[in-house]
């Protein structure tokens, strides 16, 4: 069966359901690293923020991620930047499959025992919390921005940057 759109699990509902040690076949979050890049001590903080409360599902964070670390690493280099992803999916998404097509009147059970297998897994975001983080030198301030822009259009919520400028060096 295909991906159900992301549009069905954005929205919060219920309480949390992330306790793995009662499920089972919960499949693993596609996200790789979180974090890119060269520790140092960078003059520009770059953050994006959500601006509603959303989940964002773990396929979605991943694509945000690469998508960002390409552009930032073709640019800028492995070490002119640190990029790190805030966030972890811990919620897992249940879906009642529904056999649909010739004969599913028949083997489909439709409503009974509803409860779902988990299908994936997503993080749950609060208002203007922060998704991810780049920092850089003030030379590449305009890369790392439309690193952040292109992330932010793979997100289901609106997102902004906030930017923090000649931060002290770390000590």
């Amino acid at each position: 069966m295909s991906r159900k759109p992301n549009s069905m699990y954005r929205e919060i509902k219920g309480q949390a359901y992330c306790r793995r040690e009662y499920m089972g076949g919960v499949p693993a979050s596609r996200i790789t690293q979180f974090e890119h890049g060269t520790k140092a001590d960078y003059t520009v903080r770059l953050t994006l923020n959500v601006v509603e409360q959303c989940q964002i599902r773990h396929i979605a964070l991943e694509s945000a991620r690469i998508s960002a670390n390409r552009l930032l690493s073709k640019k800028i280099g492995q070490s002119g930047y640190h990029l790190k992803i805030r966030v972890y999916p811990h919620q897992v998404l249940r879906e009642n499959k529904i056999a649909t097509g010739a004969g599913a009147d028949r083997i489909s059970q439709g409503m009974r025992n509803a409860f779902g297998k988990a299908i994936g897994t997503a993080a749950r975001v609060a208002r203007d919390q922060e998704i991810m983080t780049v920092e850089t030198s003030r030379n590449h301030f305009n890369i790392a921005k439309q690193a952040l822009k292109r992330a932010a259009i793979k997100l289901p919520s609106p997102c902004y940057i906030e930017v923090e400028r000649g931060l002290a060096p770390a000590k």
